[in-house]
């Protein structure tokens, strides 16, 4: 049987030339710098450092050229957790806790940053040009080399403006990093396998009528395209109503239902196009004048007029550059049945964000198409809408999900999101960023809520990295604990003191190692007893602390002689009141 389909091979589609000196150059001459990006982790950004991370992606796209793009794409891919119990030194519960979360699902983020300069023909290209549907690509050649200096000079700057922040780190991905090698796959062929594992084998890619499908996966796109889908009012950041109380907000950033929060596998697309922003307000001129002449037949065009002035008070009274903006996100699944209610998620997701949810059937390949690493300037300008940079901001998504950190000292905690397992310093790393001046902790939480389990857990885990403990409990919430230290050391540790009154909790003060009494020891003696001897509300006098000074001192002179001489031992004495 004849195939009757059209087909074609990937290379022949391919839209990128090269990749010399970690600069993508497309087939039409446009330059890409792609870049790994590390956001700040869920939770820990408030709202003022929200508005500080916004301010600096602001400075940082306006020393951007004309007819530039910036591309931020977040992958948020689905894995399972691979507990690591192959090491020997593993106790028991740490193996046990390790196989209790074996295979437990979440969410890994990504995020990369594509900076692309193109030119005002490119920019103005839509679906119907995109590449995708040309049967022939020839590379064109670069002929300004000194517009290409300029943009990366300009990159640069972007990049040591974003670092400088504090908060977001760009790393600029090699040549190797974007094609790949023969053991490692670069982030191209990632995408168009829609993975960020090391695959180095792509699949086929089926264009129908009403789906588009990447091997088995079928694509789903929603499309903020349109500034009617938009709020009417955005913010860089949002309240977390599921951890926020009265006295407290928990912020996020305001796209945040659709990075993290989406429990799907998808990519969070989020474009900026910098066209030429005194061209662009010129066209906007002639637009409002032609709508006043038609506003008589028409009321919509008499409110257009009215929004097309106010955008354009709004631009040279407050000196804002005007831009074009797009966001898509594109989730995909191998079942029709899961991709139904992964529809249901992204619209109700975006819903939250108060806009409007659009399922893009038609341009679904061109948007995929528009998504390669390199290939931004294939995007369809049909597409886009209007706004201002400040604006446009709003809908990156600024945080990641939480991560592991590198110190070899801490504790096993989980993902409060997904409960995935994380190595966690609350104790070298915070001292060390300057985060806390000292290592005190203050568990809080009603009866119940897990206080005496989170301690034994942490006890556990600080005891088993040779770290030394003395916990003081009424209770016996630990005993467990020090008798199974006990039995593994034989005796050696998991040593625990207790009251009864046949056998007192007492204490030597006069008691050292090298027998070497200094100041400091005589006065902390003397304090003690003046502590017992006295009232809380009866002060000593002189005359007494000298007295007891020269006492405590005469009889540490007499046990260092007399070595037969036994000092006494202080007892806690346990009173019962009864009424």
């Amino acid at each position: 049987m004849r195939n009757i389909l059209k087909a074609t091979t990937l290379e022949n589609k391919f839209p990128l030339f090269t990749v010399e000196n970690g600069c993508i150059v497309s087939k039409d001459a446009d330059i890409t710098v792609a870049f790994r990006v590390e956001l700040p982790e869920l939770f820990t950004v408030t709202a003022a450092e929200y508005e500080a991370i916004h301010s600096a992606w602001n400075k940082a796209v306006k020393v951007l050229p004309d007819y530039s793009i910036v591309h931020k794409q977040d992958w948020f891919i689905k894995e399972n957790y691979a507990p690591d119990i192959q090491k020997d030194d593993l106790s028991f519960l740490s193996r046990s806790f390790e196989r209790h979360f074996n295979e437990r699902p979440f969410l890994n983020h990504t995020c990369y940053l594509f900076l692309t300069k193109t030119t005002k023909e490119r920019s103005r290209m839509q679906s119907n040009f995109s590449t995708l549907c040309r049967g022939f690509l020839v590379p064109k050649e670069i002929k300004d080399r000194e517009t290409v200096t300029k943009f990366l000079e300009a990159v640069g700057q972007f990049e040591s403006i974003m670092n400088d922040c504090g908060f977001i780190t760009l790393t600029r991905l090699t040549s190797d990093e974007i094609t790949g090698t023969r053991e490692t796959a670069g982030i191209v062929e990632k995408y168009f396998s829609l993975s960020q594992t090391d695959t180095t084998t792509l699949k086929d890619i089926q264009l129908n009528a009403e789906d588009m499908r990447i091997g088995d996966d079928i694509l789903c796109l929603h499309t903020l395209s349109d500034a009617e889908d938009m709020p009417g009012k955005v913010g860089t950041d949002t309240r977390y109503e599921k951890l926020s109380t009265d006295r407290s907000d928990c912020r996020l950033s305001f796209a945040s239902p659709v990075g993290v929060l989406l429990s799907c596998n998808h990519i969070y697309n989020q474009y900026i196009f910098i066209d030429d922003h005194t061209e662009n307000l010129k066209q906007f001129e002639k637009m409002a004048r032609n709508m006043h002449s038609l506003s008589k037949y028409s009321r919509a065009n008499q409110i257009n007029k009215s929004w097309i002035e106010e955008y354009l008070n709004e631009a040279h009274s407050q000196g804002l550059i005007s831009v074009r903006c797009h966001c898509n996100i594109m989730a995909w699944s191998d079942d029709r049945e899961e991709l139904k209610h992964i529809k249901n998620d992204v619209g109700s997701q975006l819903a939250l964000m108060e806009c409007k949810p659009r399922h893009n059937t038609t341009d679904t390949p061109t948007l995929f198409w528009a998504g390669i690493p390199g290939n931004q300037a294939d995007f369809p300008a049909e597409e886009s809408f209007y706004t201002f940079i400040e604006q446009a901001l709003c809908l990156f998504t600024e945080e990641t999900n939480y991560k592991s950190s590198l110190s070899p000292f801490g504790i096993k905690m989980v993902d409060r999101v997904t409960g995935k397992p994380l190595h966690i310093d609350i104790s070298d790393l915070p001292m060390k960023k300057g985060i806390i001046t000292n290592r005190n902790k203050f568990i809080l939480g009603p009866s119940g809520s897990g206080k005496s389990f989170f301690t034994n857990h942490m006890v556990r885990q600080y005891y088993e990295q040779n770290a030394h403990v003395l916990l003081v409990d009424t209770g016996n919430s630990y005993l467990g604990l020090c008798e199974m230290i006990n039995r593994k050391t034989h005796g050696e540790d998991g040593i625990y003191f207790t009251y009864t009154t046949e056998n007192p909790i007492a204490f030597n003060p006069f008691y050292v190692e090298d027998g070497v009494f200094d100041i400091e020891k005589k006065e902390s003696i003397k304090t003690l007893i003046l502590t017992l001897w006295k009232r809380d509300d009866e002060a000593p006098t002189r005359a007494e602390e000298v007295a007891l000074s020269n006492a405590v001192s005469s009889y540490i002179e007499l046990i260092a002689k007399d070595s037969s001489v036994t000092p006494p031992l202080f007892q806690y004495v346990l009173r019962v009141c009864e009424e």
